[in-house]
């Protein structure tokens, strides 16, 4: 078991403070959940025993089959304990208030199932099933009837034995095969990127999420997904960077009934984003840059306290219609970091009234995540560490400030804003200075 405290070099603070961080840093915070997610596993097992729970003895058993494979094969295991919907699942197994279903310590049988699976190491455990399935977290979920199924691994391969039948894991499996639905797999050149639509804690916070999208849907997540690789490792290599090292899953949304794109991303899911399909490249791109430095920032959290507790206090943000508190405003602000920083190097490749808007989105959004940069520093509400980080927004913003943007931008920009300040004003009254 890793040590439950972790530290961010100083060197790595501030990097990730100026909205950056790269791989170095992004590993460092994704292995701070890692310990997480084991701590959370380990909580959930103590918990059932100490609670008495009639899944203790399964628990016990999964957990005991964990530590085996990982004996065999540590990254098996990391792989599967990592996964989005596992800290998903157990956190909220801790919760007491929680009423979702399969909440409850046998899950981790499944667990313990995928990592042997992965690792083909022999073992044969019960799994729990739900809505006729037995859900592998990580792989996909195989057919079954009942309340449990039988999953076999072995060198060979595996398999999950329910109702007197018995359903093959494919070699790969994150290809769809009989009584086999796969978390399927986008594949553009050497990055893997999983589309889970079936894992029931793929994204709990998330109220949209889509059901199983068929396979002509998956391609063209994938066309839109080579075309945003593209964009990204040839024009934002620092983004692109992030992306890859930070984000493991896609969860397909349905779209919001005005019909626009929709993201968002978890504490508690951290490697996933939630979204509906992307339209083109370009929104996408600016989706994922804009996601990963929420999914940087909440790994931040679970590691140093940025912030004071909440006082009741909700400030103005130009991307909300509702009053923010201050842990809202900084996720904001530093999500846009991050839309800034693409739409600063996209402005200098865009031409005509692509060039115009690119010029447009980086005016508008620099001058909004300062205001509300400004915000966060005079709020009274940051701790020591916290009053560090965005003075190294704030530093990152300062340089972009004085950038020349044509007039007609500006111009935009502005009225942008006012329009956006002027309909917050008018829903919540006057925005505090």
């Amino acid at each position: 078991m890793n040590s439950p405290f972790h530290h961010i070099p100083t060197r790595l603070f501030s990097e990730l403070a100026a909205g950056g961080g790269g791989r170095e840093a992004v590993n460092a915070l994704a292995s701070g959940q890692y310990s997480k997610n084991k701590w959370l596993l380990l909580g959930v097992l103590r918990t059932a025993i100490n609670t008495g729970h009639c899944q203790a003895p399964a628990a016990q058993a999964a957990y005991n089959l964990l530590a085996d494979v990982e004996g065999h094969d540590p990254g098996a295991v990391q792989a599967v304990i990592s996964y989005p919907s596992v800290a998903a699942w157990a956190s909220r197994t801790l919760a007491t208030n929680t009423q979702m279903a399969g909440t409850d310590p046998g899950r981790l049988s499944a667990v313990a199932a995928a990592a042997a699976i992965r690792a083909k190491f022999p073992a044969e455990i019960e799994v729990p099933t739900t809505d006729n399935l037995a859900m592998l977290p990580s792989l996909g979920a195989a057919a079954a009837g009942g309340q449990t199924a039988l999953v076999r691994s072995a060198s060979a391969g595996a398999e999950v034995l329910s109702a007197g039948a018995a359903t093959c894991v494919p070699s790969d499996p994150h290809q769809d095969a009989m009584g086999w639905s796969a978390v399927r797999e986008l594949r553009i050149g050497s990055l893997r990127m999983l589309l889970d639509d079936i894992d029931p804690f793929r994204m709990p916070a998330e109220p949209r999420v889509a059901s199983r999208l068929p396979g002509d849907e998956v391609g063209r997540w994938e066309d839109v997904l080579r075309e945003t690789w593209q964009l990204l490792t040839r024009h934002h290599p620092d983004i692109a960077e992030e992306f890859a090292s930070a984000v493991r899953v896609f969860v397909p949304l349905s779209l919001p009934p005005e019909g626009s794109h929709t993201s968002s991303s978890s504490a508690e899911t951290f490697g996933a984003v939630a979204l509906s399909e992307p339209p083109d490249a370009q929104t996408l791109a600016v989706t994922l840059a804009h996601e990963v430095q929420h999914l940087k920032l909440s790994a931040v959290l679970n590691i140093v306290e940025l912030m004071r507790p909440d006082d009741g206090l909700r400030f103005y943000a130009p991307w909300r219609d509702d009053p923010r508190p201050v842990s809202g405003l900084l996720q904001g602000a530093y999500a846009f970091i991050g839309v800034c920083k693409f739409w600063r190097r996209q402005r200098q490749l865009d031409q005509g009234a692509a060039g115009m808007g690119a010029h447009t989105e980086f005016t508008r959004w620099r001058a909004g995540t300062q205001r509300v940069v400004n915000t966060l520093l005079s709020s009274r509400l940051l701790t020591s560490a916290g009053s560090e980080f965005v003075g190294g927004m704030a530093q990152t913003l300062r340089l972009w400030q004085d950038e020349a943007v044509p007039e007609e931008a500006q111009v935009l920009a502005d009225g942008l804003a006012a329009d956006h300040l002027g309909c917050w004003e008018d829903a919540n009254g006057p925005a505090p200075a």
